[in-house]
């Protein structure tokens, strides 16, 4: 009776699946196969990065079923009355791939929902009984799916950047992560290279790989890349590289029991090299404290520091080093904004004495005119981090057709974030700027 059940439902979800693919202009016998027809049906609801997933733990899943009713015929044999050790692994591993299994299904159903224009509540009715919403959806005349989007995947672009010696230069392949039973791509095809003496923007929205991207080319989080800081290759040359990185980020990890002076002289301590004679350190820390007007407050506690002091504290930590290459994430989080542009002018003296300032912030548009370029990254339809574009601040608006940065982040990022969904468009649009200005696969 119990194989009467399954089959019969095996059937009718079928036959649900063949319906509804008809109706969507996707191939009828792929509502046969499962597994792969709930991948077909997230590339119907725009969700092909959740669709492989799923796609990955049905396989699990079919595997874990065949090897249980295996090892429960192995104990009936062997004349057991309940599972063996073996079988109850075999389920309790099944039970656990149903878990993201239900996820990344109601990841697909919200995409199918969006593609319908419908509600997300018809999300219960999918899990509980998906082939008669199938059917339902299939017959009624007025559910209709938008004009489908053309999505392809994205051909890397085939650009190598070239430094000259002094540059940044990034050439990342990708930054994969990759856990017990799937793989993720965050990064993908970045190519740029910066001049010294730059301040660069670095723009993108919620989970477009900003943070990633930082951790990539510091080295911090290494990515299948070649990441050069001159002629010295960061990754092969971490060790003697790393006190020419400074990185700010968001929260600082000072202690507010210790005085300016202790902090910043606890920072040169472990970013000046042991090779340089006590007095230069003492001398580096007392510039360092007149640079950013700290002077006068070494002798106070951080703690009674305000909020534009203790973040200039925190970036003179970092600044000790005398570092070429310099990253802030989001310096000027928490402050108004006439303490922010103070701390931005500052930042733009580091980088007209040569060195490269990378900077986050999610205010980019009043301090607009402090910055020399701007990275832009934006994650197409498989929720990677790809390059929208590089260049000249005065170019940027041009080319997204923009007039302000907060119009540009409307414009890439996804639909389901009130965006524009264009990122797939303008990664390609990018990519084919940038071949036209390339000569034999490097940079002009």
């Amino acid at each position: 009776m119990q194989g009467n059940f399954s089959l019969i439902n095996f059937i009718t979800t079928c036959v649900g699946f063949c319906f509804f693919f008809k109706k969507c202009g996707v191939k009828v016998w792929y509502g046969l196969i499962p597994g792969y027809r709930e991948y077909k049906l997230s590339e119907i609801g725009n969700r092909k990065s959740e669709g492989k997933s799923y796609l990955f733990y049905s396989i699990l899943s079919t595997i874990a079923i065949v090897a249980f009713e295996i090892s429960s015929a192995m104990d009936e044999q062997n004349g057991l009355t309940d599972p063996g050790i073996l079988t109850q692994w075999f389920a309790l591993i099944y039970v656990i791939i149903i878990v993201p299994l239900l996820v990344y299904s109601i990841r697909i159903y919200i995409g199918v929902c969006e593609r319908f224009g419908k509600s997300k509540w018809w999300i219960v009715l999918w899990i509980f009984m998906d082939w008669i919403v199938m059917l339902f959806w299939s017959l009624r005349k007025d559910f209709q799916p938008s004009a489908a989007e053309v999505i392809e995947d994205i051909p890397d672009s085939g650009i190598t950047s070239t430094g000259s010696g002094t540059e940044l230069t990034v050439n990342i392949t990708d930054r994969t992560v990759k856990t017990l039973m799937s793989s993720r791509t965050l990064l993908k095809d970045i190519h740029l290279k910066v001049k010294p003496g730059h301040m660069v923007l670095l723009l993108g929205g919620s989970g477009a790989g900003k943070t990633t991207f930082l951790n990539a080319i510091t080295g911090y989080e290494k990515a299948n890349a070649e990441i050069e800081l001159g002629t010295e290759n960061i990754y092969k040359n971490y060790e003697q590289l790393k006190h020419s990185i400074g990185f700010v980020p968001q929260q600082d990890l000072m202690r507010g029991s210790d005085t300016v002076y202790c902090t910043l002289s606890d920072a040169a301590a472990l970013r000046i090299p042991k090779s340089v004679p006590v007095a230069e350190r003492k001398q580096r820390i007392d510039e360092v404290l007149d640079i950013f007007g700290l002077g006068m407050l070494k002798s106070s506690l951080v703690d009674k520091l305000s909020g534009g002091q203790r973040k200039r504290l925190s970036i003179a930590m970092e600044y000790i080093s005398d570092p070429k290459l310099f990253i802030l994430d989001e310096p000027d989080s928490g402050l108004d904004g006439v303490v922010a542009k103070s701390l931005f002018k500052k930042l733009r003296e580091i980088a007209d004495q040569g060195r490269i300032v990378i900077v986050i912030t999610h205010t980019p548009d009043r301090v607009a005119d402090m910055f020399d370029d701007v990275i832009v990254l934006a994650k197409d339809h498989d929720r990677t981090g790809r390059l929208t574009y590089f260049g000249s601040v005065d170019e940027v608006f041009s080319f997204f057709g923009k007039d302000s940065f907060e119009k540009i982040l409307t414009a890439i990022n996804q639909k389901e974030e009130g965006g524009e969904g264009r990122a797939d468009e303008l990664v390609k649009k990018y990519n084919s700027m940038m071949q036209s200005k390339t000569v034999g696969g490097e940079t002009a």
